[in-house]
Formats: structure tokens, C-alpha cells, sequence
């Protein structure tokens, strides 16, 4: 007898594909637009004030430099590093809080330090997790010629930063696919399949949290990725809140390893058990077990970033938990109902009728805890478009609003499950799906008769390769048709299974932008800073650049109009600079002229004279504390110094601007 392969004739199938395709293609675009298109994660804690001010020129030493910042900070022992024009540190170390405020540091200066110029260089913790740092100068008596140099690369260590958000992403992942995965096999359907992504998701946490205890010490030390195997930063991480939470994570998660034990072992096995007052006690007790381990673990993330600072931290944090679980039973849910679908065992009509309500209950409560949460975060509606974080937040929103709109169809066709009426003359759609479904059984027939009669002939040619090959692929085509048939053979349950599977790719996706939006630092803080930027109080938190530095000799005339300037342009780049300009005696002490005025001029392409708007500060010292260099490029100072009604002269310089 000739053997031939069963097929299974679905004509719905090409539509996946290309349902997938669609889906394959948005996943992709947003994660490289994740990856490429976004700036390196901002500083959730923001420089807004220093004494001394950045730039600024006192005339005796300061007796502390403090430091004030957006939202509480954490401190090391080196946190706050002041270097003198030669790189020799001049504080005492181990900074402080001022007056038991978190978002505040101070460091205490050594006596008797020279005039010149000192450079802050700080690198400080984020009471929500994250690492920031920068540097600012200011001088004593009058600016030096040369001041220290700190690395350009303060921040964290660029492969360890990747892998630290990678392995975060993975963490949220792990958590949506246990509680959800946890929850619908409790109140929807268990199976093989559902307790696969349950027990997954908490592998993939729990490693992802032992990898991002491990990594947490390099991650905010700015070291290399060897930084995991020092042992002695370990300890230093657990005093953190940060580390305490990860560690209380993985205590939470032992626990949940029992939970599951239970969950898919005795409570599964007790499913057919006679005694219902049995199964309901341990059902009840199931249930307050696992909301205490979810709410537990969902709280460490809650304890340790954007929720635990800023504005109504109290009111946040348990917030924060109830949208984190609303996320897990979505999400996680959808998950658990598309591979229970996809491996085509029963699941009845009820049972999603049930998950659909719970869905539904589950996005609105993400709308309401996600409208809190935006208010508390951004602040302005112009915080939406201005700050980087109110943008990732209205592609959160773009991406919430597409899955509520899948998720109508899936409810759709979930009501034709379960109120789907008899076959009629008009009930084109059930004739359909009987069509599919009596040709899959007719085929599914066909394939294991074959197999059965290559049964037979097998005891007699068990020796031939061949022959037992066929057999095998003959088998295997009968489970695949018997698989198909119940996955596709009913219309509304193949239309329900895409239209989840479209679901949780989107999904997946607005899981990669809420993790980036843990690591964008809020709207309402970006606003601060600006705000704080716009009325001069605030430090420029990015890596310093040595700043442009000229000595001008002057000669006037007369011998009291002799001595030199000196012009500070300060970062030396196109856009916004800081300017100043000092005049001294020939005996190197501060004198004041009658006027001193500068220009800059740019040849090659025709800009300028350029009149800086010089305002004068103090004496021998004047400042410009924003001017704008259109671009980079080989510029021509004319500096001015006028020592009477009569007497004045002009230098000229070349500088070399942004090259």
C-alpha cells in the first residue's frame, strides 16, 4: 500500500503568517528604535544647585562645596572628589547630608588653599536606583591657567550599562509570565503548557535578579564587567536599598518555587477530587499565598525606583504595586491563553470567557493607576513632547491604546464562543469552521488508518530503516493534523488564537518601552533641571571640557596702564558659553580698567564682529554668563582694555573653537 503524509487543508493559515510577519515587523522597528534611537539612560537624580556656583570666582576658600540635587541621593566615601589646577585632592572625603536632607552633599575643604582654579568631580547614586555623576569648577582669588582633568566617562561602564537594561527587560518579562501564567492556570485552565511559561517566568526572574545583584556594584561604580566577580562590592550593594530589594526578590522567589510546587502538583492532581470542601480549602489558600508572594515581589521593584521618590512617595508605592500586578495578569495571561491555544488542548468556553472578564478588569486598572502614575511623573502637559521622558511615555500610551483595540476583537470573538448559536442558513461563519473542522477529521482519519496498517506491516519489516522512518513521519503527521484541526478547525477559535498572539506581540513590545521609561529620568525632575539651568542656579552635570584659556599682555601708555587679561571661554563650543575676562597689575593683583570690552569674529565665513555683552563682576573681573557661537570653527578675539577717558589698546587672538 502506498503511504502518503496526511495534510491538513487551512486556508486561514497564510493570514497568520502574514499576521505574524506585520507583528514580527512592528517588534522589530520599535526595539531598534529602543536601541538606536534613544539617548544613554538619563540620571533620575539631577544637579540643580552648588555653593560655590559653577564658575564662580571667590575671594577666599570656601570652608565646604555643597551640592544640591533633584531628589535624594546615596554617598560613598569618594562621592564628591575636589581636585586642585594640578589633580591633587584638597577635601577631607567621606561626604554628608546637609541638615538630614538626602538630596543634598557636602564636603569639607582643607585649610589654607592657594588662589586657582578647583574642579568638583561627583559621582552619586539615585535614591531610585540609578548612577549619576559630572563635574563643575570654581576658583579661588582668580582662575589658574590649568585645572585637573577628570575622565569623560563618569558615568556607568557601557557594556555593563546594556546588559544591566537587557537583563531588566528580562526581569519584567519574568514577572509578567509568573503571575499571569500563575493566575489563569488557577481560575482559567492548567496544562502542560501553561505551567511551562509559569515556571519560566520565575527561572527567568530569579536569574535576572541574581545577575542584576552582580552587576549592581559595576553598574554604579563605573568599573568594567570583571566588576561581578569582587565579592567585597557585593557587601557594599546589599547596605543599599537597591541591593536590599534585589535580595528580598530572591528570598520572595524561593517561596513562589514552593508556590508552583503546590499550584501544578497537589492543587492539579486534586482537580477530580471528590471531596470539593478539600480542593476549595486548598484553592483559598493557594490564593492568598500567591497574592502575598505577587504583591511581595512587586513591591520590591516599587521600593527601589521611580515610585520611592519624588511627590507622594506613600501613595505611590502601593500604586505602583496594583499596576505592576494589573501588568503581570494581562500580560502574562495572554501569554498562558496563546500557548494554550497554540498547542490545541481543550480549553472551554467558560474558562475564557472568564480570563476575558479578567482582562478587562486588569486594563482598567492599568488606566487609572497609568494615569497617576504620568501625572506624578511629568508634571506639565509640555513636559509630554519636551522631556525625553514624556515622549517614551505617549509611545507607552500609543502602544497601550493599539492593544486595547486587539484586545476588543479578541473579546469579540470570545463572545462567539461562548454564545455560539446552532448552525443556521445564515451562519455562514459556523459553516465555515464545520467545513475546516469535518476535512481535518477526514484527513486526521485517513493518516491513522495508514499508520495502522504500517503498524501491521512493521512487525514484519522491522529490520528495514526505511520502512520504520515512514512509519515515524506517518505518526508524527497525525499528531500534527490532530494538533491543527483543533487549533484551526473552528473559525472563532483559530480567529481568537490571532488575535491574542497579535496581542502579546504588542505586548512584548510595551514591555521593552516601560523598561525604558524605568531608565529615563522622570519629566517633573527634567523640568526642574531646566528651570533650574534657565535661572543660572544649576550645574552642568555632563563630562567637563577644558575650557578656553588666553593670557593678553596690555600696554596702555602709561605705567599704570600696564599689565595683562586673561579671556576664559568656557566649554570652547558651539551654542551657549560662559565668559570671562580678568585684568592684573604687573604684580599679578586684581585691578580694574575703565572699560573692557571683546569681539569675536569668524573670517572664513564672514560672521562677526560679534560684541560680547560683558557685565562686571567684581574687581579686575568681568562676565558674560551666556553667549552663543553660532559654530566651530578658527575665531578672532579683539579684546579692548581701556585705562582713561584717553587711554586704550586692543589685542588680538586666534582660537580655535570646536576643532
Amino acid at each position: 500500500m502506498t503511504s502518503r503524509t496526511p495534510s491538513l487543508t487551512r486556508p486561514t493559515r497564510p493570514a497568520t503568517r502574514r499576521l505574524l510577519s506585520v507583528c514580527g515587523a512592528l517588534l522589530a522597528a520599535l526595539l531598534c528604535a529602543l536601541s538606536f534611537g534613544a539617548s544613554p539612560a538619563a540620571a533620575h537624580a539631577a544637579l540643580t544647585a552648588t555653593d560655590p556656583a559653577d564658575g564662580a570666582v571667590v575671594k577666599t576658600a570656601p570652608e565646604q562645596v555643597r551640592l544640591t540635587f533633584s531628589e535624594g541621593v546615596l554617598l560613598s566615601r569618594d562621592s564628591v572628589r575636589i581636585l586642585d589646577p594640578k589633580s591633587n585632592r584638597v577635601d577631607t572625603g567621606n561626604p554628608a547630608h546637609v541638615g538630614g536632607k538626602s538630596s543634598t552633599a557636602a564636603v569639607a575643604l582643607r585649610p589654607g588653599l592657594p588662589n586657582g582654579t578647583y574642579t568638583v568631580a561627583w559621582k552619586v547614586v539615585s535614591e531610585d536606583s540609578h548612577p549619576v555623576a559630572g563635574a563643575f569648577t570654581f576658583s579661588i582669588g582668580a582662575p589658574s591657567k590649568t585645572k585637573a582633568k577628570v575622565p569623560s566617562d563618569a558615568g556607568a561602564d557601557g557594556t555593563v550599562e546594556t546588559l544591566y537594561d537587557i537583563v531588566r527587560y528580562v526581569a519584567y518579562g519574568g514577572f509578567a509570565a509568573l503571575v499571569g501564567g500563575c493566575v489563569f492556570a488557577g481560575l482559567c485552565r492548567s496544562s502542560r503548557a501553561v505551567q511551562k511559561l509559569a515556571v519560566g517566568g520565575w527561572v527567568a526572574l530569579f536569574s535576572a535578579t541574581l545577575l542584576l545583584l552582580l552587576l549592581r556594584g559595576p553598574y554604579t561604580n563605573g568599573e568594567g564587567i570583571g566588576g561581578i566577580f569582587d565579592l567585597g562590592g557585593l557587601g557594599d550593594v546589599l547596605s543599599t536599598k537597591p541591593g536590599a530589594a534585589l535580595l528580598s526578590r530572591l528570598l520572595l522567589l524561593g517561596a513562589a518555587a514552593l508556590f508552583l510546587a503546590v499550584l501544578f502538583g497537589s492543587y492539579a492532581r486534586r482537580a477530580a477530587d471528590e471531596d470539593p470542601g478539600r480542593r476549595q480549602d486548598l484553592a483559598f489558600g493557594l490564593a492568598f499565598g500567591g497574592t502575598v508572594l505577587s504583591v511581595g515581589i512587586a513591591a520590591t521593584w516599587a521600593m527601589a525606583e521611580h515610585a520611592s521618590v519624588g511627590i507622594q512617595s506613600k501613595v505611590a508605592m502601593p500604586v505602583d504595586v496594583v499596576h505592576l500586578l494589573a501588568v503581570g495578569v494581562w500580560l502574562g495571561g495572554l501569554a498562558a491563553l496563546v500557548v494554550t491555544l497554540r498547542t490545541g488542548e481543550p480549553i472551554g468556553r467558560s474558562a475564557v470567557h472568564r480570563f476575558s472578564r479578567l482582562a478587562f478588569g486588569s486594563v482598567v486598572v492599568l488606566v487609572l493607576t497609568g494615569v497617576y502614575q504620568s501625572w506624578r511623573q511629568v508634571g506639565s502637559w509640555d513636559a509630554l513632547t519636551d522631556t525625553e521622558y514624556g515622549r517614551w511615555l505617549l509611545v507607552k500610551v500609543g502602544l497601550v491604546a493599539v492593544l486595547i483595540a486587539i484586545a476588543s476583537v479578541s473579546r469579540r470573538w470570545t463572545g462567539r464562543l461562548v454564545d455560539a448559536p446552532a448552525a443556521g442558513p445564515d451562519d455562514k461563519d459556523d459553516k465555515a469552521g464545520k467545513k475546516a473542522d469535518e476535512k481535518a477529521t477526514e484527513e486526521t482519519e485517513t493518516a491513522t488508518e495508514e499508520a495502522e496498517d504500517g503498524d501491521e506491516t512493521a512487525e514484519g519489516t522491522a529490520a528495514d530503516p526505511v520502512r520504520t522512518a515512514q512509519l515515524a513521519r506517518q505518526k508524527a503527521a497525525v499528531a500534527k493534523a490532530t494538533t491543527l484541526r483543533a487549533r484551526y478547525g473552528d473559525l472563532a477559535r483559530g480567529s481568537l488564537y490571532r488575535s491574542v498572539l497579535a496581542e502579546t506581540v504588542v505586548a512584548v513590545v510595551l514591555l521593552a518601552v516601560a523598561t525604558q521609561l524605568s531608565t529615563t529620568q522622570p519629566g517633573r525632575a527634567a523640568s526642574a533641571v531646566a528651570s533650574a539651568k534657565d535661572s543660572g542656579t544649576a550645574a552642568d552635570t555632563s563630562p567637563t571640557v577644558d575650557p578656553i584659556s588666553v593670557e593678553i599682555p596690555y600696554n596702555t601708555g602709561p605705567k599704570s596702564g600696564r599689565g595683562k587679561a586673561i579671556f576664559m571661554l568656557d566649554p570652547a563650543l558651539p551654542g551657549d558659553n560662559l565668559i570671562h575676562v580678568f585684568t592684573f597689575d604687573l604684580a599679578d593683583r586684581p585691578v580694574d580698567a575703565a572699560e573692557a570690552k571683546v569681539t569675536l569674529t569668524l573670517p572664513k565665513k564672514n560672521i562677526g564682529p560679534l560684541s560680547v555683552p560683558l557685565e562686571h563682576v567684581a574687581t579686575g573681573h568681568w562676565s558674560a554668563k551666556s553667549f552663543q557661537l553660532p559654530m566651530g570653527g578658527t575665531w578672532r578675539l579683539a579684546l579692548t582694555v581701556r585705562t582713561s577717558d584717553i587711554d586704550q589698546v586692543t589685542e588680538t587672538r586666534t582660537l580655535k573653537i570646536g576643532q
